[in-house]
């Protein structure tokens, strides 16, 4: 699909002007990149991210650990990506979008083999936390798409980058589910060193320099982080995507733990069900890059909020009333995924429009504070679940996070509301 970004108005005095850019062809550098590449640097991680979750109970058996310790591979990694965050940012304001990109790639590829090939847990873990530089595909994505065009407008596009970045990892636990089962969890990390071999490719030959007004230093814009503290915009819109995610972080941790002990499924069949969830995101995720721009961030904000929280009722229900088939507790998911498909596109490009200047910046520190809060959800909805608990706790843990992601979007979307009136950039 190809973008033809239309010319930003004037932004304040602090914000560097942009300019229309010429339409992007894919593989040229010539030109901006592709919404195709954008799709394929955010979706890595992503692949990333879940390809292997089927398979975090046999591994821990492979390894011989307890199951607490296989989720650091999940709740360690988010939190690795958080810190992460904080550093790719100004990195990227410093030294440019392209090149931060393609170092981070390649030692995501190195970080990869060497799970494949890890003999112990010790190893494992130690490659996958190095694997979390992966994040700065999905940071990094997003201040692209905000250098090349205005607010609305990159709320759209970046519904649908996160729309197609998620038909990457859709297939991710079914995939990973069946290479498990016929050749070991290895497989996973192989195939996953593979895409990103690809993806580095695509960056190199079609991702030019999208930061045509670079900072002087990178101490310049670690200083420049108390002015992104002090706005209530952005920290509206951080919360806003931090509950949000929090939502999908603790259904990953707790889901392969619910769905072994609770509902008796294999690998293969728990990465089915996470179609679900997937679908409901790609879903939201192509009403935001559809109407974002014509309703505007906050009604799709406030939509998806609600739509996520009655789904996790949904399935409280189904098993408050003696259910117990696994539908019950995927099924409702999808409206979680169809909510936060409509929160982060906007909370993401509203959080990085607060001050356009400090797009990078504003990218990594959200996006820190949203996946490190998702971190801790994930090590939360771990430490509840047991196996006499059964899959309650899970999905309380979620709406108590549904109910505060409404609850902050209602607030981010009065406190805007007061800023424009009293013509204040806060």
């Amino acid at each position: 699909m190809d973008f033809t970004p239309e010319p930003t108005p004037k932004q304040p005095a602090t914000a560097p002007e942009q300019t229309a850019q010429p339409r992007g062809r894919f593989l040229d550098l010539t030109t901006p990149p592709h919404i195709v590449t954008l799709v394929l640097v955010a979706g890595i991680g992503a692949l990333n991210m879940n390809a292997f979750l089927p398979s975090l109970p046999a591994m821990a058996a492979w390894f011989k650990t307890d199951y607490a310790v296989m989720q650091l591979a999940i709740s360690a990694y988010l939190a690795m990506t958080a810190i992460l965050q904080l550093i790719v940012g100004p990195l990227s304001d410093r030294f440019g979008r392209r090149p931060v990109l393609i170092g981070a790639l390649a030692i995501f590829v190195v970080a990869t083999i060497a799970a494949a090939l890890a003999p112990t847990i010790e190893i494992f873990l130690a490659a996958r936390l190095t694997q979390a530089v992966v994040v700065t595909g999905f940071a990094l994505s997003r201040a692209i798409v905000r250098d090349m065009v205005p607010l609305e407008q990159a709320a759209s596009m970046i519904g649908y980058v996160t729309m197609g970045m998620t038909l990457v990892p859709m297939i991710g636990p079914m995939l990973g589910g069946f290479l498990q089962e016929m050749f070991g969890w290895q497989s996973i990390f192989w195939m996953t060193a593979i895409a990103g071999l690809a993806v580095l490719a695509v960056i190199v030959l079609d991702l030019r320099e999208t930061n045509l007004h670079r900072s002087l230093s990178m101490t310049s814009q670690f200083r420049a982080y108390p002015e992104l503290f002090t706005s209530r915009r952005f920290w509206g819109f951080v919360l806003s995507a931090m509950f949000a995610s929090g939502m999908f972080f603790a259904f990953i941790g707790g889901a392969p733990y619910v769905a072994q002990h609770h509902l008796g499924l294999s690998p293969s069949a728990l990465g089915m069900y996470f179609v679900f969830i997937i679908i409901g995101y790609t879903l939201g995720n192509f009403l935001s890059g559809r109407y974002a721009a014509r309703v505007g961030i906050f009604t799709m904000m406030v939509a998806g909020a609600i739509a996520a929280a009655a789904g996790i009722a949904l399935s409280i229900a189904f098993f408050a009333l003696g259910g117990s088939h696994a539908a019950g507790f995927f099924g409702p998911l999808f409206l979680v995924g169809l909510g936060n498909g409509l929160v982060l596109p906007s909370a993401n490009a509203g959080m990085v429009s607060v001050r356009p200047h400090l797009a990078g910046s504003a990218a990594g520190l959200g996006g820190a504070i949203q996946i490190g809060g998702g971190a801790a959800v994930s090590v939360l909805a771990g430490y509840l679940l047991t196996p006499q608990s059964g899959p309650a706790p899970l999905l309380w843990l979620m709406l108590i996070a549904g109910l505060l992601g409404v609850a902050m979007t209602l607030v981010t979307r009065h406190i805007d509301r007061q800023m424009a009136a009293a013509g204040k950039q806060v």
